[in-house]
């Protein structure tokens, strides 16, 4: 945590309120989200227990399995999730423009520009909590690898037909929520603990009625006493007024409410199918049909305050401008979904259990990279941010009080202006260190030359974007009293090595990875 971040806990726990880390959203907010509120059992890792899912807050969809230890039952609830996921995502594959990539040519290996289609948008996928994005991510891998009645007549246990289709795009947008700066799959603590802090530890933060009860406590009481009553308090039946906030449940709730009403489930089903066609068969259908709706009612119930909560998390969020550079990685996140639909229609195999070691590090190589440039970007997007890395030696706010112009000793000298600048932070340079500023959107680097004798005083040199003529482009070399923020790290970081193809994997990295079909498995568990 930066220093900036610790002293605005500090702050929250004396003033009793959440307190900012950020003056920009600095993830994308679609205007029409898709939010799910996933429930599992706590028995068996995995179990969908139910979920609400929509895009509109006042009518979620509520899917619901009566009894998680029945195969089909479970089956029919992912089915369900399809229907209600898949047109959203179809939505959006089929609005696209026009766009430019690089690509290698195979037979000159130059890049070159090819003309494709991006998907004007992408859908986003909101979930409560941090627990809700692993969760989606064991569906995808639970259901990417199923076998349909269509692909296979014999399967003793055919999943319902867009299943399989579900956990590839399940399986894609956990793995790009993996990706730092990525807003396709957000959790919505994730997003109010990266704008605001408060007083309580990182893992009381993940409950989202706790830390909305820190940004929005009732008048007359602190940020730790609301968090306590969201965390705590209990109706007349003894369960949770604020429950957990997905895909955990409360055992209070599993054992009074939900098991009783699972038993009364089973037993009508039992005493249905002993009546079959009989004269009672119609009263047995009707217990049925009563224990059913009454399962419904205590998981809509338990899910609905955490959907509200959701919503009123986007609205506080949506209060604070979008930062500059989020448009930027949104366009990454879109390039993404435009791939996997690109990959899904041309039919390829689904996603491996396991990566190959090339894939593995190539994964590993951008998100490092990704993580360095949302690093960069937040700290030049906000000024906040950029708070915290001038108290860490990273950054400096100055105002130049000289500019000298300066060449080059070469054939065709070129300009090389000393900047003489004055500044209050401590920033840790040596002679040689490269320091860099935003010019238009691009970065402009500069050289630290030395240290005035006085305090706060600083020369340096700058060496780029100052055009091909002898003389500077307007604009491009700063004037005296202008205020300028240097950053000691790079703002457009670099990619790592050229990592050899799957097929030249060494054998001290597992060898080339198996041809596709024996790569996958047959059935998931």
């Amino acid at each position: 945590m930066s220093l900036i971040g610790t002293l605005a806990r500090l702050e929250a726990v004396h003033s009793g309120r959440a307190q900012p880390l950020a003056t920009v959203r600095h993830r994308r907010i679609s205007d029409r989200p898709l939010v799910l509120v996933p429930l599992s059992t706590s028995g068996e890792a995995g179990a969908p227990l139910g979920a609400l899912v929509g895009t509109d807050r006042d009518a979620p969809r509520l899917l619901a399995v009566a009894q998680p230890r029945d195969r089909d039952l479970r089956f029919a609830f992912l089915g369900e999730l399809a229907e209600a996921v898949l047109p959203h995502l179809d939505a959006h594959a089929d609005v696209v423009e026009p766009a430019e990539r690089n690509e290698t040519d195979p037979e000159t290996g130059k890049r070159v520009k090819v003309e494709v289609e991006l998907c004007v948008d992408a859908p986003q996928l909101i979930v409560p909590s941090r627990p809700g994005i692993d969760f989606v991510r064991l569906l995808g891998r639970s259901m990417r690898f199923r076998r349909t009645a269509e692909d296979d007549p014999d399967a003793p246990y055919p999943a319902p037909p867009r299943v399989p289709l579900l956990g590839r795009w399940l399986t894609h947008y956990g793995e790009r929520a993996r990706v730092p700066g990525s807003s396709l799959l957000l959790a919505t603590t994730d997003l109010l603990n990266r704008h605001w802090a408060t007083g309580q530890s990182s893992l009381e933060d993940q409950h989202l009625g706790a830390l909305l009860a820190w940004l929005d406590a009732p008048a007359g009481a602190s940020g730790a006493e609301a968090a306590l009553h969201a965390e705590l308090d209990r109706d007349r039946e003894g369960q949770l007024r604020c429950p957990p906030a997905g895909p955990a449940t409360d055992p209070a709730f599993d054992n009074r409410l939900l098991a009783p009403a699972i038993e009364a489930y089973d037993r009508a089903r039992q005493a249905l199918a002993a009546a079959e066609d009989g004269p009672g068969a119609e009263e047995q259908l009707a217990r049925l049909t009563a224990a059913e709706r009454r399962i419904r009612e205590l998981l809509a119930a338990v899910m609905r305050p955490t959907w509200d909560a959701v919503w009123h998390s986007l609205d506080l969020l949506r209060e604070l401008p979008e930062g500059p550079r989020v448009g930027d990685r949104w366009t990454r996140d879109r390039w993404s979904f435009t791939g996997h639909r690109d990959r899904v229609r041309a039919g390829e195999p689904p996603q491996p259990r396991h990566d190959d070691a090339v894939t593995a590090a190539q994964k590993l190589a951008s998100r490092e990279t990704a993580q360095a440039q949302l690093d960069a970007q937040e700290a030049l997007d906000d000024p906040l941010v950029l708070a915290g890395r001038r108290l860490s030696g990273e950054a400096f706010l100055c105002e130049v009080t000289e500019a000298v112009m300066a060449y080059t000793e070469t054939k065709r000298p070129s300009p090389r202006p000393l900047l003489t600048v004055r500044t209050d932070d401590d920033p840790r340079l040596t002679a040689g260190t490269k320091v860099y500023r935003s010019l238009d959107g691009k970065p402009q680097s500069a050289e630290f030359v030395h240290a005035v004798p006085a305090d706060g005083v600083l020369v340096l040199r700058l060496l780029d974007r100052m055009g091909r003529g002898r003389e500077p482009a307007p604009g491009s070399v700063p004037a005296k009293g202008d205020r300028i923020a240097w950053t000691l790290f790079e703002h457009d970081q670099r990619g790592g090595p050229k990592l050899p193809a799957p097929e030249e994997t060494p054998w001290t990295h597992g060898g080339p990875p198996a041809p596709p079909g024996d790569a996958l498995p047959g059935v998931g568990p």
